[in-house]
């Protein structure tokens, strides 16, 4: 494959399209068929051009360039990032054999199906949030989420590239498919729930993006550690990208944490609403559910088709080189989350089978970051409130603790007990009116809405009163 990005054909790319005709007439078919879902399921706000980041190459330095961009001319290409040298599979059976470039024959369909489910998430989450560009509160935060649209397209792009090269007929099919399902659709919805749930607003954009697009971070993750070389290669510049939308989530909370700050502590009160401030309270409840649901799509507590996944050598672990293992795990055990007679506590079983276990609890390392960033928004303007992470009980439709309700602290309830009290803790209808409420758009340069605080600095350099964005 190229090492070098080759910009100037029809679909920009550094795996050597060109000297593949068939695949590249196959994609070249394909493109329009993705503009047309992109004009029908993309950004409803017309805009003129964006102040976009465009992928151009895949090394350290330069990797890729700024500029206004009409969205629908956005340069989404095919980038793999560079090749290791005699890469070695890390995990599993396979363990120290060379990396396949090819895709083994008994492992054909499950790769396809991971491969599938990944690519449907990406332009799922296009069309959860294709009309927030109406109520942005600021060019920066509307060209921000622009540029995570775009590059959740290009996200799609990059799997449906690996199903057009490596999975013959089936893999054209899937590709067609991943265009004809839609988030939130009766007849034909998106394959993981989270990703059917509605982004009506800003602050569950930003929810969104902190831990919803955290789970990606995980999900590639364990992709990028794949015997399955173009795969890896994928998943490894995939997550270049993806680090922007969880800034985007972080920061957006950060600023929505601090404009309330400022206001209670301004007005010397609990309830900002009257100042048009998102409540501690509010921002807790959507917290409790984004963080939830967001755990869901890690799966059950065990699972033996992911046992399957890393012992072939599909799927690895978070960090897989960095474990002190012997990288089999035949002989381990683990301890998962688990209800036992009745109550929440662990059981003890085959580590391989309790990898989805792993992966959420490293999600959930994670997810404390942002928890630690928000509190000291609120302890540095003198505030005792602070906000927290729900049991990992708390909510959850997938797995050991979907047959029974708890509290946020893991307190298990009467299903009667959950339904009178589901209302602090979960947004209600109340609470969300008030957030569409707040959701006036604010397309002036400079300007910015009374529930979030500015950025502390602008895209690549450039002022938050740049002109980031420009409307038709």
């Amino acid at each position: 494959m190229a090492l070098t990005a080759d910009y100037t054909d029809k679909i920009p790319n550094n795996v050597a399209l060109h000297e593949d005709r068939r695949l590249q007439r196959a994609l070249e078919s394909w493109q329009p068929n993705f503009l047309t879902w992109w004009d029908s399921m993309g950004p409803t706000l017309p805009t003129e051009d964006v102040y976009l980041r465009t992928a151009v190459d895949v090394g350290r330095d330069g990797w890729a360039r700024f500029g206004h961009v009409a969205m629908r001319d956005y340069r989404w290409g095919v980038f793999l990032a560079e090749p290791k040298p005699d890469r070695r599979i890390a995990f599993g059976a396979h363990r120290g054999e060379p990396a396949w470039q090819q895709v083994p024959g008994e492992y054909r369909a499950d790769l396809q199906r991971l491969i599938v489910i990944q690519g449907d998430t990406e332009p799922a989450s296009v069309e959860q949030q294709r009309n927030l560009g109406a109520t942005a509160p600021s060019l920066y935060d509307l060209r921000n989420l622009f540029q995570v649209n775009v590059e959740e397209g290009r996200h799609l792009w990059a799997m449906v590239y690996l199903l057009h090269a490596y999975f013959g007929r089936e893999g054209r099919e899937e590709a067609e498919e991943l265009l004809h399902r839609n988030s939130g659709s009766d007849e034909s919805p998106r394959i993981l729930g989270a990703f059917n749930e509605e982004t009506p607003d800003w602050l569950s954009f930003f929810m969104f993006t902190y831990f919803t697009d955290r789970d990606g971070k995980y999900q590639l993750g364990t992709l990028k550690e794949s015997a399955f070389d173009p795969l890896s290669r994928t998943a490894e510049f995939m997550l270049k990208e993806e680090a922007h939308h969880m800034f985007v989530g972080t920061t957006g909370i950060d600023r929505v944490v601090l404009r309330t700050a400022e206001l209670m502590r301004e007005h010397d009160t609990d309830d900002v609403t009257a100042r048009g401030g998102i409540p501690l309270d509010v921002i807790q409840k959507y917290i409790n559910f984004h963080y939830s649901v967001s755990l869901d799509l890690f799966g059950s507590e065990t699972s033996t088709n992911v046992a399957n996944y890393y012992t072939s050598g599909l799927k690895g672990r978070w960090g897989e080189e960095r474990r002190k293992d012997d990288h089999t795990l035949t002989d381990d055990s683990f301890l998962v989350d688990a209800l036992v007679e009745g109550a929440i506590g662990q059981r003890e079983v085959a580590a391989l089978v309790g990898l989805n276990t792993d992966l959420r609890r490293e999600y959930i390392r994670d997810c404390h970051t942002g928890l630690g960033r928000w509190n000291r928004l609120l302890e540095e303007a003198g505030i005792e409130r602070r906000l927290y992470l729900p049991h990992i009980a708390f909510n959850r439709q997938v797995g050991a603790f979907a047959a029974v309700e708890t509290a946020p602290d893991g307190t298990v309830l009467t299903a009667d007990a959950w339904e009178d009290s589901k209302g602090a803790w979960l947004p209600t209808e109340v609470d969300k009116t008030y957030i569409r409420s707040l959701m006036r758009p604010v397309h002036e340069p400079g300007r910015i809405a009374s529930w979030i605080a500015p950025p502390r600095q602008g895209i690549n350099g450039k002022p938050f009163e740049y002109e980031y964005v420009h409307l038709v």
